[in-house]
């Protein structure tokens, strides 16, 4: 009886819960990582973990989960040029990298975060020399004349930003490119439905993503 009564005053205890929590999460991001390709599939679970140690909850918390990242580098296909707009930890940037040998990322975010070379170090070098980084908001524009082939935007999601982003980008999209927006259909982000309705932009969600093609 007494070793039963503490197990289950142990099986209450916060730091017990707390642990019970955390390897759920650990779980489902795994099983979640199936989707993709084996390469960028071991930097994520490497990051993940490594977000773990530096206590990076807001790296954790704010990468692109696995199937929203497996569509966005499905439509990025054989794209050899790719812009993110939100870099936040880089994940999303490093992976988009690693999914095409010969693909250069440039992102945008206006906020330093000195977790970001930790990220970029799980990577060798010559992953890393095709991952730009710009410290700049997305809406400042391009700053080369190559065309883009896919345009990921993941920041503010408010509706003036969006806009602001896209229509300082859209000259630099091929025919042919794709524009994905985040969190289009998330309750706590209405600005991003509301930008692609005011563009009057076609396309479709896919997986929480709202999915554009260009035809221009």
């Amino acid at each position: 009886m007494p070793c039963t009564l503490g197990a289950r005053l142990l099986a209450r205890s916060p730091a017990t819960r707390q642990r019970v929590r955390a390897l759920r999460r650990d779980v489902w991001f795994v099983l979640a990582l199936r989707c993709l390709p084996w390469r960028v599939a071991i930097f994520q679970w490497r990051a993940w973990r490594l977000g773990a140690q530096l206590d990076d909850e807001f790296g954790r918390v704010s990468a692109t989960r696995p199937p929203k990242l497996a569509t966005i580098l499905k439509l990025a296909g054989s794209g050899r040029f790719v812009v993110e707009l939100g870099t936040a930890q880089g994940w999303t940037a490093i992976s988009l990298a690693l999914a095409h040998p010969e693909r250069e990322v440039i992102s945008y975010d206006p906020f330093e975060r000195p977790e970001l070379q930790r990220y970029l170090r799980l990577v060798p070098e010559q992953v890393r020399r095709r991952v730009t980084l710009v410290r700049e908001r997305g809406d400042a524009g391009p700053q080369t004349d190559r065309p883009v082939d896919l345009l990921y935007v993941d920041t503010t999601h408010e509706r003036e930003d969006t806009i602001r982003e896209l229509e300082a980008w859209w000259p630099a999209l091929r025919a042919g490119a794709w524009v994905v927006l985040d969190d289009y259909a998330h309750p706590e982000f209405p600005g991003v439905k509301e930008a692609v309705s005011d563009l009057r932009l076609g396309g479709e969600e896919r997986d929480g993503l709202f999915v554009h093609r260009v035809t221009q």
